[in-house]
Order: structure tokens, then sequence, then C-alpha cells
């Protein structure tokens, strides 16, 4: 699945575009940056109820795919506009993290 095709769900808002060509291989959720960056993989759409700009970084190392915001979650302007400059897609849904793997696994991602 493609940003692109994520961006086309019900539910799912875009809230700064990254590379909307970039392929999400997988799905991660967890909130401690240390465990994420231990455990998470490239290409992971990567959920967390984190909305600082240390997320950016833990995406950007990790080479995530995007950043899933779950719970009706935004961020400031300026973590959005760190994320445009660094091309990390972030999107969110009012949906929790299990509705969020429940929607996409049913859209084909697996």
């Amino acid at each position: 699945m493609k940003i692109s095709e994520l961006e086309r769900i019900e539910g799912f808002r875009v809230y700064a575009v990254g590379d909307e060509s970039q392929v999400i291989t997988g799905l991660y959720c967890s909130d401690l940056l240390s465990w994420v960056m231990a455990k998470g993989k490239a290409g992971n759409a990567w959920i967390t109820v984190q909305t600082h700009q240390n997320v950016l970084a833990v995406a950007s190392l990790l080479e995530f795919s995007c950043i899933i915001l779950p719970d009706g979650l935004t961020m400031d302007q300026a973590v959005l506009d760190k994320a445009v400059e660094e091309n990390i897609a972030v999107v969110g849904s009012d949906l929790d993290a299990y509705g969020i793997f429940q929607v996409l696994y049913e859209a084909g991602l697996r």
C-alpha cells in the first residue's frame, strides 16, 4: 500500500504531505521512542500518540513510510512544517490504534 492509497481511506486525513509514492510495508505501534528505535523497521507506518518533534527524528532515522496519529490527535503547526521539510507524511484518524490496524488490514496491508 502506498501513502497515496492511505489518504483515500475514509476516516484518514493528511496533516503533512510526504513522499506519496512511499510504500507502507508494515505497521508498528508504540509510544516509547527508544523501544520504537529498537523494534521499528524501514517502511513501517508508525502509529503513535506522540506529537512532538522528536518523533520526526525517529521516523527519519528508521525510514518509516509515515506517522499515523490515532484518536483525533494532530501536531503543532511548527512540527507539521518540519515534517513537510523532512518529507515525512503525517496522517491522522479518529480511530484508536486497534481500529487503524483493523482498517488497514481490511484494506490489504499485511
